[in-house]
């Protein structure tokens, strides 16, 4: 973009990542590692980057706290990468400031829902090899993302074969629900669950109640074969 070609300009004194670039302008600190081979996120970012950029590189995962530290953290640009999983905790620390977020063409099937749900970030999740689930529709209709590329937000797979290759947002304006497919699902264990429980329940109480029966007919058989007082009594 124009804001990071700017900040090339000057070159930024302080400790920089191997094979990254660090620069500033007007404040606002910039680390730029684009294509630099990385497989991982650098973990010497220093601490008031503002912008940073990770796009084309070789990055399979983003682990929890990953970015922890970068408190002032505003766009953080992940995209054309390899990444498949993202932890719960990927962004924790910079939720609250971090106005972008790009992960566009890497290879995410599914996220975590409270990764990004935390984020107030506008968010670029197109082209991505996407499994069409009710995390993913629930970050579609609770996140904050960017209008231009949530129609490149396609189904790769999905539970019925009718999806496959449409975006979500088609999809889910045809009236498919995912959400209510996993609740369904739910309902009906909770369901054999509760009456697998009462099933035992019953049970126990028939073998309880047939145990008793039984102690009481041996202790009535027992009193009735004890010689009698009867007339004893002085």
């Amino acid at each position: 973009s124009v804001t990071f070609c700017l900040l090339l300009c000057i070159p930024w004194g302080s400790s920089c990542p191997p094979r990254c670039q660090c620069t500033e302008r007007a404040g606002a600190k910039a680390v730029l590692c684009s294509s630099r081979h990385l497989e991982e996120i650098p973990k010497d970012i220093p601490k008031d980057a503002v912008f940073l950029k990770l796009d084309a590189n070789s990055i399979t995962r983003i682990p929890s706290n990953a970015f922890r530290h970068l408190s002032h953290l505003e766009e953080l640009d992940l995209s054309r990468n390899a990444i498949e999983k993202i932890d719960r905790a990927a962004f924790k620390g910079v939720a609250a400031g971090l106005r972008t977020l790009d992960l566009s063409s890497n290879r995410i099937r599914n996220v975590p829902k409270e990764a990004l749900l935390a984020l107030n970030a506008k968010l670029r999740l197109a082209n991505n090899p996407w499994h069409c689930e009710c995390a993913l529709q629930e970050v579609l209709w609770e996140a904050r993302l960017d209008p231009d590329s949530v129609q490149d937000i396609t189904c790769h797979t999905a539970p019925r074969e009718e999806y496959v290759g449409k975006p979500l947002l088609q999809v889910l304006d045809a009236g498919v629900n995912f959400c209510s497919v996993r609740q369904r699902t739910t309902d009906v264990a909770m369901f054999i669950t509760m009456f697998g429980w009462f099933a035992m329940v019953i049970i126990y109480v028939i073998c309880y109640v047939r145990h008793n029966r039984e102690d009481t007919c041996k202790h009535v058989d027992y009193l009735k074969s004890l010689p009698s007082t009867q007339g004893h009594v002085e």
